[in-house]
Order: structure tokens, then sequence, then C-alpha cells
């Protein structure tokens, strides 16, 4: 089932800026990465799901419902970048006011006040009011508000961006909970660091453009890298499936080599070639690419390739 489906969705302001033609099909049960520098669009399409922007063009659904309609937003959870809420407000009083909002059922209003006060690691402080609170508490009390209504699907945008380390983690695991529990997140991001351990799939989007989307860890298959531990001489001529390397480290007679190869399939071969050629091996290790990679290398594709077109 596709929880939230876009075809060529576009939200423009006058003809500029914003976020164009985007499609994109997402699932149930999945934390979905959606990913760009400040600046690149990824509120502006946040809210033009939720029907907060009307769309310039395009089309969008979420839970099989049209985009802006009050069914679409009935199973929907949602943690702007930037909100305020009621200073004079306690924690619990504000999540008491928005159950009655969702009309959560009175009879279970405090049970689910008390789960999500849990979940979000504020149980203790609940009582204290909101002008009290750090920015990292009002981003907890944020969270709890966007989970109350148990909905189906979260959008978090900049989730951990006021948080400290440990609420970082806090959060993080929080999406790995509600994944496990069949419900989708949907996480705007800059902090790629943040989002590598949390999603599979991601859409990476760069001043207003989506440029790819898919498994993240699918996205940089150009390259197979790997390094070596060995005694290789610097200077050693090495086979053609070898298309760079370059010394990392160097103690004594042992050398430590990044070699980036054609493909996957060459490791082994690289490993015979050296041992064939008497030279001792200590250690391989592929090199995995993390996610800030990923990013890096298709925005850089974007760049060049609209330099190409503007020749």
């Amino acid at each position: 089932m596709n929880v939230i489906q876009t075809k060529s969705l576009t939200k423009t302001y006058n003809g500029k800026g914003g976020i164009s033609d985007v499609t994109l099909s997402i699932g149930e049960g999945i934390v979905y990465g959606f990913l760009g520098p400040n600046g690149s669009g990824k509120s502006t399409f946040v809210r033009t799901l939720l029907g907060l922007l009307q769309p310039t063009s395009g089309e969008g659904y979420i839970l099989g419902e049209p985009i802006g309609t009050i069914k679409s937003r009935e199973q929907v959870g949602y943690l702007p970048e930037l909100f305020r809420y009621p200073e004079w407000l306690t924690g619990k009083q504000l999540l008491q006011s928005h159950a009655e909002l969702c009309k959560i059922p009175v009879r279970s209003r405090n049970k689910r006040i008390e789960e999500v006060i849990e979940l979000v690691g504020m149980t203790g402080r609940e009582n204290g009011k909101i002008s009290g609170f750090s920015k990292g508490m009002s981003q907890r009390i944020g969270l709890a508000c966007a989970i109350l209504n148990d909905p189906k699907v979260v959008f978090l945008d900049e989730p951990t961006s006021a948080l400290d380390p440990i609420g970082r983690k806090d959060v993080r695991d929080l999406m790995v909970y509600l994944r496990d529990q069949g419900k989708t997140v949907f996480l705007n991001s800059h902090l790629l660091y943040e989002v590598e351990s949390v999603c599979d799939h991601v859409s990476i989007v760069h001043q207003g453009d989506m440029i790819v989307q898919g498994p993240w860890r699918e996205l940089l298959m150009t390259e197979t890298k790997v390094e070596v531990v060995t005694d290789l001489p610097i200077g050693t001529n090495l086979p053609a499936f070898v298309t760079q390397y370059q010394k990392v480290n160097e103690e004594l007679t042992r050398t430590r080599w990044e070699i980036q190869l054609e493909n996957e399939s060459d490791i082994p071969k690289i490993i015979q070639y050296l041992s064939t050629n008497g030279t001792a091996i200590y250690e391989v290790k592929p090199i995995i690419p993390h996610l800030e990679d990923v990013f890096l290398y298709w925005v850089n594709q974007k760049k060049e390739n609209a330099y190409v077109d503007n020749q």
C-alpha cells in the first residue's frame, strides 16, 4: 500500500522557489528521509502534502485520500520545524488540549497522554510550564503532540535540530519504534549523519528539484573501494581494474592503501594479485559509503550537469 504518493507535485511562489515536479511513492512501515540543505524546498513540500499550502500543479495522496482534504489528515501527525505553544500551559495541559482536538475518547485520554510522555522521555517533567522548557524539552513536547493521536503517518520536520546528543538518540529510537509499529515516518532533515542510521529509503532535493530517490545504500554504486594494509612498495604497478589508489598511512614496513575498483567482484582479484606477487596482506576492509557521500555525489552531479547545460 502506498501511504504517500505524489505525481509531479509542484509548489512555487510566482513561478520561483518552492519545489517542483516531485513524483514518489512511499510504503508503510518505513522511515523515509527527504533530504536537502536549508532552503531546498523540503518544508514547502511537507506543508503542501498536509494541505497547508495549495499546490501549483500536480497531485498527491495520503492513505489514498487527496491532499488538502480532512480525510487525508485524520491519520497524520506533524511536528513542524518552527512551532510555538501557549507558554502558560503545562506540558500535560497542552497534550490534553491536543487530545480534545484529535477527538481521542475521554476514557482513554489520560492513558494515551502518559504513554506519549514516556515515549518522548518527558516523564516527571510534564507538569512544568512550557515557558520554563528548554529548547530540547519544547522539541520533546512537540513530538508528543505529533504522535498523540496514534497516527499512521508522522511528518517530522528537522526533529533533532534543538536536541543534545542524548535527545537526538531518543528521537532516532522513537522513529525506529514507530516504524516497527507499522507506521510511516516522513523525515525532513539536513543532518545526514542523523538520518543514516534510521532511513533506508531517501529522496535528495537541491534548489527545489528532486535529484534522486531510492534505497540510499544503492545510490552510490559507481565505485567500489577497499582499504588494504600491506607491505606493497610505493610506486608498484597495479592491474587495470584498479581505477585509483592512494596511500592513507605508512607505519614501518606496512602501508595502508585505499584502492578503488571497477566493481565489487574485483575485490577477490586484487587480493589474489597481491598474493601472487608475494605481497604480504595484513588487512582488507571494504569502505562503505556514508549517506553524506551519497548526498554530495548526487548534488555535484546536478551542478556538473547544470554547468554543461549552460555552456
